[in-house]
Formats: C-alpha cells, structure tokens, sequence
C-alpha cells in the first residue's frame, strides 16, 4: 500500500448536500435495475457453470481478509453497473471529504474523523481544518498508562486492594462496542481484570452484576460524553450508592473513572478530574470504541493489544482510502447490499459468524447500520425512498438450529454474511473442522436448494413410494439461488476483528452515499427521550399532547 499519507488535505469539491437525488432517480439506477431483471430467471448454479473462473473472479482481498461474492446474484456486467452506480454517486469525492476532515455530518456541521482515532502516531489528521492527531495520542498515552497501573496492581482501591473487576457503564455506542470487542478478544486478554458491562436501565442488570462482585476490588468506567445519558447515569449513581454504602463516600475517586467531556458533572460525581479520559464531537458514538470509550477494552486486553486492533482498522483504513473501486472491499459489499435490498427487493440482511466470541457482532452492527442509515430523507431534505434494511442475526451454529429454516424455505429472501476465522483459538481441532464445514455447506445450500427431482430420487432410493412419496416431495423442496458473502478472517485476533471492523464502518459510509442520506446523525431516537422526560415529571395526567392510550397507563410510574 505505500507509505502512510497525510489525509488532511483540503480539496476542492464541487458536492453539495443539496445536490442529491434519489438513488432511483438516477440513469445509473434505471441501468442497474434493467439488468437485475434480466438475469432474474437465472440461477447462480448456472453462473457457476458457465464460468469456472467465478470463485475467483467475484473475490477480494485486503489487510488480511478474504471476501467471496461469488455466491451474490450477479454477473460481470451487473457489477460494471454498479461501479458505474457507485461514481455517478460521487463515491470517490465524498470518500475524499471523508478523509480530509470536512463537516460531512452537515446537520450538525461536524467532521468525521474516527479514521484519526487509529492513525499511527506522526501521521498529520484533520478535523474541520485544525490538526487533532497530537490530541488523540494524548488521550491513548494517557489511557496506556492508567491501564497499567491497573493491570500491574499500582491502582489500589481504598482499602489497599488490587482491582479485579471492572464494570463499564454506558449505552449505545458505549456498550455495544466495548462489549463486543472484549467478549471476541477474551481469548487473547491474558491476565488481567475481568470486565463487565452494564447498559440496561432495567435495574436487573445492574443488580446481577453487583452480586457478584467485591466493592473494594471493582472499579467502574462510567461512559457518557455529556455525562447526562438518563439510562447511564441512573445506573451510574445506583452503582455509587452500592460503593458508599460498602466503603464510604471517600472511596468514589479510587473505585469510579469517567470517559467524558463534562469535568463540571464528574467533579459533582466525586471522580477526579485527572481520572478522566475525553474525546471529541467528531466521534460519533457507535464509531468511538477506538476512542477513550475503549478504556474497558484497553483494561482488559492491556495497551499492546489495543494498539494491534487500531492497527488493523487503520489498514483497512488506508485499503478503503486507497484501493481502486473494483478492488475496494467495504464498497463491494455496500454495492452488493444495494443490489440486494434495492434492486432484488431483500428486506433483511443477515448477519452469521461462525465464531461464539462474535456473538455480540450483529448487535454491534445493528446499531452501527440502522441508526446511521436508518433514514427517511436525503442529504438534501427530500424524501428517500429505500434506506437500510433491517441487520440481525446469530452465530453458526445456533442460527442453524434457528432461524435457518426461514432462510432455506421461507417465503422472503434474506442476503446472509458468512464470517468465519479459519483458525481456531483453542485446541479442539475436529470441533473446528465441524465448524467450518458447517458454515461452508449453509452457504453452498443456500445457493443450490434441492429440486423436485432430487427429492423424488432421495426418497425413493429409501424405498418410499407412490401417493405418500408424492405428498412428502413439495416439503422437501427448497428453492435455493439465495445469495450470502463469505468473509474469510485468517484467525480472531485483535489486528484481523479491527480490520473486519473498519470494513462494516465503511461499508455503512459507502452505503450512505449510495443512497444519498448522512449516515451520522440519529434525530429518530430523540423523541422517545423527550416523552419520557415529560412521562416522569408530577402533573403529566393533565398533558393534553398525550395520547388517551398513555395516559391510561401513567398508574404504572407511581
């Protein structure tokens, strides 16, 4: 890839937010969506035949991972549509605006520099015109150091003792994150303090966390950036009282840390301003793990190990910066997923990771997906028509055991991707095998169903016959040419998970600007906060903007 370049460069753009129209608005789409007709009555069976190439032509590669789309219902002329889609949509220029720093999240007039928070040390990085690398090694040295002393046993709780537990308290981008990556990195955390996470405000959490543990040996990373999130303060201040109660209310600045911009709020909370680690309004939440909203991951896996997994999303960084379209994986997959949802009408896209330490990814991606593209409107203000798909899924091989059966026979069409690391992290090596064989024959099913025919034959051969081999057929049948992306992961370690990481970021960026929509503001999820607000103060009964349902079951906050 060359040497690492300077993205902070001003450059001129003649883009505009206002200068978007609706993705099937455009020559582009109307091209796109011919073709994906035409090749509606074939089957990628008969792709495959026709091309013994196929595996390896509609396959990329970069920072280590490996994407098969040779199972997506294309061919070679549906992807030069698509490439073509994805420069009449000025895929290039925004990734370029992207990258030097300017406020792409035009809403709230703010950069997008979450690339900067994985940028090596000297590599210049700007955020709306002024220099922020130096800020953000700032910050990792500072959370290099604090986790040292923690894992080393030099922080002592107020009673002298080491810190063997640590509960990060936050929600959204300040749980799914950090949760997520520290359950897929366990294995390769070494000694070091166990990890919680508490997000819920339904207390129950809260409660089963606290039950286990000892107040002088726990130590609480309290995630909000305005220090105001209803949810993360309640349990924050619920988790405090459980410490004073046991030690006393000189104990909170030994026991609570903060990862926040508001000193004013922590110093009101009792933890110390030196014992606060902040970051900044270009991080937006669900891209801030690789910021101070890390900490918890950084306690548990230590310094050397956090540095691996910014290394490997700024790989992908530079790859996404730089690779050419037809190479460039996180805009393949946004490409494939437009063509999926937008043009073949799939309502969903699947999530599958044939790895138990990535169970928490689809709900990560959830979030990561939804709240930035779950938009109505475009950039511009004027309607969408068709934004993100719902994101959900399992790991292989629960989903099996699951919701498979829909996925073979149901009556919709649901894109999955397979994500699965070819080496194991622990020394059952047949449990592996059964492992992989099973999500490559799940993919290899969905692809080929099995016919009339191939039932009759199946059943007869076990000596079933006449009226009662007619009858079973038609449930046996399945139609198969369902598409799925198989991503290849060489093992599940810090680099490779920051790498695969990078990838879905950017995927969701190249599918915002496909579809014309600013994929980092979530003004959805502020009314429900508002309401709840109101809900809670004395008097609502009589508020005339509610409506007779709510208020009717106002009885239950008393």
């Amino acid at each position: 890839m060359g040497e690492d370049r300077a993205w902070s460069r001003r450059i001129p753009t003649t883009a505009d937010p206002a200068d978007v129209i609706a993705l099937e608005r455009t020559d582009a789409w109307a091209d796109v969506l011919s073709h994906a007709r035409a090749l509606d009555a074939t089957s990628l069976l008969s792709l495959f035949a026709g091309d013994a190439t196929r595996a390896q032509t509609f396959r990329a590669q970069a920072c280590g991972l490996t994407l098969d789309y040779s199972k997506q219902r294309i061919d070679a002329r549906a992807l030069q549509l698509l490439l073509k889609l994805a420069e009449a949509r000025q895929f290039t220029l925004w990734r370029e605006r992207l990258f030097s720093g300017e406020a792409i999240n035009h809403t709230e007039n703010r950069a997008v520099m979450h690339v900067a928070l994985r940028a090596p040390r000297g590599v210049p990085m700007q955020a709306d015109g002024k220099r922020v690398d130096a800020d953000v090694h700032g910050v990792l040295d500072r959370m290099a150091g604090f986790c040292e002393r923690v894992r080393g046993g030099d922080w002592r709780g107020a009673r002298g003792d080491r810190i063997a537990d640590i509960v990060n308290i936050g929600i959204g981008g300040s749980d799914l994150g950090p949760r997520m990556v520290c359950e897929a990195l366990a294995a390769v955390a070494g000694p070091g303090p166990r990890v919680h996470f508490v997000a819920n405000v339904d207390a129950a959490q809260l409660v089963a966390v606290l039950g286990q543990l000892d107040p002088a040996r726990t130590l609480f990373v309290v995630t909000s950036k305005t220090f105001t999130t209803q949810e993360t303060m309640a349990n924050a201040h619920a988790a405090r009282r459980w410490l004073v109660d046991a030690l006393g209310a000189d104990a909170v600045e030994k026991h609570f840390v903060a990862v926040s911009t508001n000193l004013e709020a922590v110093a009101a909370f009792g933890i110390d301003r030196a014992n606060t680690f902040g970051f900044w309004d270009w991080v937006g939440g669900r891209y801030s793990v690789w910021s101070a909203v890390g900490l918890a991951v950084m306690l548990q896996v230590g310094p050397g190990r956090f540095a691996e997994l910014l290394a490997g999303a700024h790989a992908m960084d530079r790859h996404f910066a730089d690779a050419a379209p037809a190479q460039n994986m996180p805009l393949l997959l946004a490409l494939l997923a437009v063509w999926n949802h937008n043009a073949l009408g799939c309502p969903t896209q699947v999530i599958a990771p044939y790895a138990q330490r990535l169970a928490c990814f689809p709900g990560w991606l959830q979030q990561l997906e939804m709240e930035s593209n779950g938009k109505g409107v475009l950039r511009s203000g004027e309607p969408a028509s068709q934004t993100t798909p719902a994101v959900w899924g399992d790991v292989g091989t629960n989903g099996q055991h699951a919701f498979f059966q829909m996925l073979h026979q149901g009556t919709g069409v649901h894109p999955v991707d397979f994500i699965l690391p070819v080496a194991a992290d622990h020394d059952l090596a047949d449990q592996h095998r059964l492992l992989i064989a099973n999500c490559l024959a799940q993919a290899a099913a969905l692809m080929r169903g099995k016919t009339a025919d191939e039932v009759r034959a199946e059943l007869g051969a076990r000596g079933l016959e006449g009226a009662a081999l007619e009858q079973a057929i038609p449930h046996r049948v399945f139609p198969g040419n369902r598409p799925s992306n198989l991503i290849l992961l060489p093992r599940l370690d810090a680099y490779h998970l920051g790498a695969l990481m990078a990838m879905y970021e950017h995927r969701t960026f190249a599918l915002s600007v496909l579809w014309g929509v600013n994929a980092y503001d979530q003004w959805g999820v502020e009314l429900g906060k508002q309401l709840a607000a109101r809900l809670l103060q004395s008097g609502v009964g009589d508020d005339p903007g509610l409506d007779g349902s709510t208020r009717s079951h106002l009885e239950l906050l008393n």
